[in-house]
């Protein structure tokens, strides 16, 4: 965890040529197209000046998506860059560039860039979290239950 003193400053130039920044890697978020498609992550703050807080951001490519999965933490999601669709629960919502969302404690939940361009979001969660859980059949098919819930996980919403 990086540990800055009183009077540090944080500062990190963005490139937008390379949608990173400064002195920030690009990881691979996940490479198994059962749980992640095409998905990266930065670090951009990770608990500095007493906030317990780490702030990332996420890069989905377009066709790619996050894991379907909920957890005991909450996190705070703003829409950065191009446009997709996220679950939230049972509901299924267009976002795009400014939009703003919290993702709830145990809220099912899944981002997918399939809007005919990339999606890049921003999420603030606590340092000190728990891990994902994934959904078991049974959950699976309680949540395809739910009106544009099957299109949504199979890929299959139109582009607009």
């Amino acid at each position: 965890m990086l540990k800055y003193t009183r009077g540090d400053l944080m500062f990190k130039k963005f490139k937008k040529n390379k949608n990173t920044w400064e002195d920030t890697p690009t990881h691979i978020y996940k490479e198994n197209p059962d749980i992640f498609k095409d998905v990266t992550r930065q670090v951009l703050f990770d608990g500095a000046f007493d906030l317990p807080v780490q702030f990332r951001y996420f890069q989905v490519e377009e066709g790619g998506y996050s894991s379907l999965e909920h957890h005991e933490h909450s996190h705070f999601v703003m829409i950065y860059k191009g446009k997709g669709h996220v679950l939230l629960e049972n509901e299924v919502h267009e976002v795009e560039e400014g939009d703003i969302l919290t993702i709830n404690s145990w809220q099912w939940h899944q981002f997918r860039a399939d809007r005919g361009t990339l999606l890049g979001f921003l999420c603030m969660v606590n340092i000190e979290r728990d891990r994902p859980s994934y959904p078991t059949e049974k959950e699976l098919e309680d949540l395809r239950s739910n009106k544009n819930v099957p299109e949504f996980l199979d890929g299959k919403l139109q582009k607009k």
